[in-house]
């Protein structure tokens, strides 16, 4: 069943209404669009049909009109050579033939009217149209940035990827561990006997040198 169930239905519809009301939106504002374009062509084959029988009747018109013209000229000529019998005759199919010009007229008229309208149905269904899919497109790029969202949102908690970033502190831990007993290797190793006499060494070499500078920093004896 359709969205909507005749062309006014269309005209006179609120498509933000129709789509808060609905429980899937993408689902109806399709359906809108596929009803709209169908009765848009089914507007625009009846204007068709109501241009060919207006061009028709117009014909018709002016069919009648000349005949009718021409009778009059016939009554004219009778009255001018004395036939008043003929003339009145011929005024009396003029008489019939402006009734049926009268009819017709006012057939036309009709067509015109309806025709004025259908014209403003199809610019009408036109910008329904236009509006219903340009809601489609704004639709159809929200739920894809949302799909792509919740896309990349999966991905930031997927498991796979928390186990990954898991092994990689188990790593870097494994790996603190080691550095620190490399350190501590270096700290608590004993040292070898070049290192120990190095040290000795170094040792005297400072003791000498406190020696000299306590020796030069010294208050000297005063002389008498």
């Amino acid at each position: 069943m359709g969205v909507f169930s005749r062309i006014s239905d269309i005209v006179n519809s609120n498509l933000n209404a129709i789509l808060d009301r609905a429980q899937d939106p993408e689902k109806i504002i399709r359906l809108i669009i596929q009803e709209m374009e169908d009765t848009l062509v089914e507007v625009r084959s009846s204007t068709v049909k109501t241009i060919a029988e207006k061009k028709e009747l117009e014909r018709k018109v002016a069919t009648v009109t000349h005949d009718r013209d021409e009778w009059h000229g016939k009554a004219e000529l009778a009255i001018t050579k004395g036939r008043e019998d003929l003339a009145k005759g011929a005024l009396q199919i003029k008489g019939k033939l402006q009734h049926e010009l009268d009819i017709l007229q006012r057939e036309l008229e009709q067509i015109n009217e309806g025709l004025a309208k259908q014209t403003e149905d199809v610019k009408t269904l036109q910008q329904k149209l236009a509006d219903a899919k340009a809601r489609e497109l704004a639709m159809s790029a929200r739920h894809q940035t949302a799909t792509n969202r919740l896309k990349i949102r999966e991905s930031l908690y997927d498991s796979r990827v928390t186990d990954a970033f898991s092994r990689f502190d188990q790593v870097e831990r494994a790996l603190d561990e080691l550095e620190g007993r490399v350190d501590l290797y270096d700290m608590t190793k004993p040292h070898s006997i070049a290192e120990q006499i190095a040290e000795l060494a170094a040792d005297e070499k400072i003791e000498t040198e406190l020696a000299a500078l306590k020796a030069k920093l010294a208050p000297k004896p005063e002389v008498n």
